[in-house]
Parts: C-alpha cells; structure tokens; sequence
C-alpha cells in the first residue's frame, strides 16, 4: 500500500554521545503507517507545546535558527503551504516558498534535478506537495534533506491526519474507542488513507461512507463489510454505504471534499444526488452523539458534502483544526531537524 521506508520519524533524539558518533540520516515525515502508537503520541505532546507558543503575545522562538526549509508545492494550496511557511518562520527558520507555476518545472526539469538543485542550497528540510502518488518517497531515497510529505496524488497527507488526531485528542482527552465516521469521496483521498493509519493505531473504532463507486476496496487490502481479514492493520474498520446507519452514535464526523477536479471516470450521476444522498446536514447529525465534533480538511464545498449550516455550528471544529495544524508542523518540523545518532 506504501513504499515508505521503514525509517521511524519522530523518536526524542537522545543527547550526543561524548564519543562524537555521527548522526544518522535525516529522519523523514511519509505516512501514518511509519509511526508507532507511542511515536504519534510524542508527535501530540510536543504539538501540545507548540500550541502554547501560538498563543503567546510574541509568537517566536529559536529552536530552528540557522535551519533552511524549502517549500516545494506542485498543486494548490491555502491551509498546508501557508502553514508550514507559519511554523518555520514561528521557530526562527528560513522558509522559502517554491511553486511548479514560475520555475524550472515549467522548462521541462525533472523532479529528482528539481531536488538536487534545492539541496545544493542546503535545504535542511523539504516540504512537499506532488499530485503523484509515492513522490516524497521517492525523493526520500536520495536526497539529504529531511522530506515531510505534505500531499502526494491520492495516497499520503499524514500532517493532516496528525492534526485531525490533536484535534480529536484535545477535546475528549482520547482517541481510544471513539467512534469516527468519515463520510465521503473515499476513493481519492489522501486525507482518509493517512487518517486510517492514525485512528486505528491510537485505537478509534472507524467507520467509511461512500457511495459504492467511492469506495477503494483494493487499497483497504481485501477488508470486506466489518473487516474479514483480522490480520490486517484495518480489520476492525466498518463500511457502510448509508450515511444514516454510519453516523448512528458517532462521536466524530469527519465530511471529505468530494474531489470533483478527479472526478473524471462518471462515478457519481450528479453533484445535487451526491448532496441529497451523502451530504451532512442538521438532520443527519441528530443521529450522532450529542457531543459529536464536525470536522472537515478543506477546502469545503458547501452545500455538497456538508451544510453551511453544520459547517459552520456549534459542534463544528474546522476553524479550530486550522489553527491546530500549525502547531503540528511545528512539532514535525523539529522532529525531523532533531538528530537520531547511530
């Protein structure tokens, strides 16, 4: 399902030997399904710190001084790219932004050259978005950089999941035996294979919902209806074609943007049935927990996948996940500059 090395991303680096040991490569940010339980937990508390220095009056500290992090976002972005460009410059690095619009790419450079030319500046970290799946992976095999893949094609967006995750934790105080509905286009998103990784890991009872053509049975690797292969990562997670029996006592709702710039293979009859059948309304959301958390990665089709009216209520929490992102990229960020020695 990945090809991500089996490099862990984000152990707390010990102090230097006294016999000089050299340090390790750098550490790098793929996917979800390189992280331990107790990994993603280091990655939470450290986001819980860092969360604390956003809402200081004087919202810097030094911890990256003297560090170069290169941005390198190949499709477009607001949330990830503006917030990662936050948290470097919140922590004293010097963040510079590339787009595929404007460079090289334009005149034909490959990524790899692409690459090699940004560490030749001495990028310590590599931020990137790609609209192919298993980019940052690739670039993970031969650069020096740190590379924290922030979106490749329909496969990684683990930064993502890991806020989801903060988000989640900071309000019930747990993830362990939640139940987290995510409803929508399952078949392109990145966002949900990442989410997958974390919730079951930190031990959320997860259910999927889609329409029947939305739904990528190959990648949930054979996972039929209430999970038929218990030896797979993903045996306990539920499909579910009806959002109404879905959303049955859930503790969290999480609406996906129904990706209609990849819509190209004619799954769906039309925007206003996806919306009757699919979207979360008011009334849906009667059917979950009291308490239940809206969320949403964005950006949102309003109207389509969720109403304005949830999307913007009481039990909604997007806002919040923005704000939240931040804070764990800033967590990423040192955990990938932090040395691992050998």
């Amino acid at each position: 399902m990945t090809t991500t090395s089996r490099r862990r991303p984000v152990r707390q680096a010990p102090l230097p030997p006294a016999n000089g040991a050299r340090p390790a490569t750098p550490r790098h940010i793929l996917d979800l399904d390189d992280f331990s339980r107790d990994e993603i937990e280091v990655v939470l508390q450290n986001t819980d710190v860092m969360r604390e220095v956003l809402q200081r009056d004087i919202k810097k500290v030094p911890t990256l001084r003297g560090k170069t992090v290169i941005t390198v976002f190949y499709e477009a972005s607001t949330r990830t790219r503006v917030s990662f460009e936050q948290a470097g410059k919140i922590l004293s690095a010097d963040v510079i932004n590339v787009s595929g619009s404007g460079s090289s790419v334009e005149k034909g450079e490959s990524l790899y050259n692409t690459a090699l030319t940004l560490q030749a500046m001495n990028a310590d970290i590599i931020v990137i978005r790609h609209p192919h799946s298993g980019a940052p992976h690739f670039l993970s095999r031969f650069l020096n950089s740190a590379v924290i893949n922030a979106g490749d094609g329909t496969h990684a967006h683990p930064t993502q999941a890991l806020l989801d995750l903060f988000t989640i934790k900071s309000h019930f105080g747990k993830v362990q035996g939640l139940k987290v509905v995510i409803v929508g286009d399952l078949l392109y998103s990145r966002v949900a294979r990442s989410n997958l990784w974390g919730l079951t890991k930190m031990g959320a009872e997860v259910t999927l919902c889609a329409p029947p053509t939305l739904i990528p049975i190959d990648f949930l690797g054979g996972i039929r209806n209430n999970g038929s292969a218990p030896e797979h990562p993903f045996s306990g997670v539920k499909i579910e074609t009806s959002v109404e029996r879905a959303l049955e006592d859930a503790d969290v709702v999480m609406a996906l943007r129904l990706q209609t710039e990849r819509q190209l293979a004619g799954h769906l009859p039309t925007l206003r049935e996806y919306s009757r059948m699919y979207g979360i309304t008011p009334r849906r959301m009667e059917l979950a927990k009291p308490n239940a958390l809206v969320m949403h990665p964005g950006p949102m089709n309003e109207g389509i996948e969720i109403d304005p009216e949830v999307a913007h209520g009481a039990q909604a929490v997007i806002e919040e996940q923005v704000t939240n992102g931040v804070a764990v990229r800033m967590a990423l960020l040192y955990a990938a500059i932090t040395p691992r020695m050998v």
